[in-house]
């Protein structure tokens, strides 16, 4: 049986990966911070769809504890063959406010965690001709909007950078790229987002849904949604005057996933 390991796998759409790819007979290894929520998913995993499931707590941002995910990655006795790197937060405070610790957690989490995963799985991936690789980017990386969306631009285009290089193996990379998704991201975060018409949310669900569909097509990205199809088009072909002023002039506050 194969084996996924997911990141921030304790809710939204990590959580969500964890019962699609449990569903479709996956061992899973979940990655959180949350120890407690990870072993009560794992409980329910492992009872509800009959597989195995290893806990492994970690922040991401902490160098040794990351070291512990690569090793578990590294590991060829026991194959990763799907990685989910959906572990992150985001920073509402603006640049000019915002705490510099939590400026480099978030890149940390963000960027170079990501970044590291990948390292540490995609040459056995490509050495076995065999594996997918789904990074949880978002349509923010294509607007303004201080450090998060950034990082998402770099996860973006890291993960098409990837796919790019292999090309003609049977590994995909691929970034899935979700417009507002109900999650616990947004009441974590205490950010008031009443406002947001319901059209343009997702459930987590149907994000995850498509986007196992388009790594299994071999698609470098996954936009779910016609709204946001539709909105990231314009974000990425739009005229860039605009799409800065658009972005500069959203504001939340702050939040993380668990």
């Amino acid at each position: 049986m194969a084996t996924a390991l997911i990141t921030g796998a304790s809710a939204g759409i990590g959580e969500a990966f964890a019962r699609l790819l449990a569903a479709e007979k996956f061992d899973l290894v979940l990655v959180a911070r949350d120890v407690a929520r990870l072993e009560a998913k794992a409980t329910e995993l492992r009872n509800r769809f009959g597989i195995g499931v290893e806990v492994l707590p970690a922040d991401l941002s902490n160098t040794d504890q990351l070291l512990r995910v690569e090793a578990r990655l590294q590991d060829q006795s026991r194959p990763i063959e799907v990685l989910i790197n959906n572990a992150g937060f985001r920073l509402i405070e603006n640049f000019f406010h915002s705490d510099i610790a939590s400026e480099n957690e978030l890149l940390e989490v963000l960027v170079r965690a990501p970044m590291r995963l990948m390292h540490s799985i995609l040459p056995a991936m490509r050495e076995r001709n065999s594996g997918v690789v789904i990074n949880v980017s978002s349509v923010a990386g294509w607007t303004t909007g201080g450090t998060y969306n950034a990082s998402k631009s770099y996860l973006t285009v890291l993960s098409e950078s990837m796919h790019t290089k292999l090309l003609g193996t049977k590994v995909n990379v691929m970034a899935l790229c979700p417009g507002f998704t109900r999650t616990e991201f947004h009441q974590r975060g205490k950010m008031t987002m009443t406002g947001l018409p319901n059209f343009l949310w997702l459930s987590a669900d149907e994000v995850v849904s498509k986007a196992w569909k388009s790594a299994q097509a071999g698609d470098p990205i996954c936009v779910p949604g016609w709204q946001y199809a539709i909105l990231s088009t314009f974000a990425r072909f739009g005229p860039r005057p605009l799409i800065r002023r658009l972005g500069a002039n959203l504001r939340f506050r702050r939040g993380r996933k668990p």
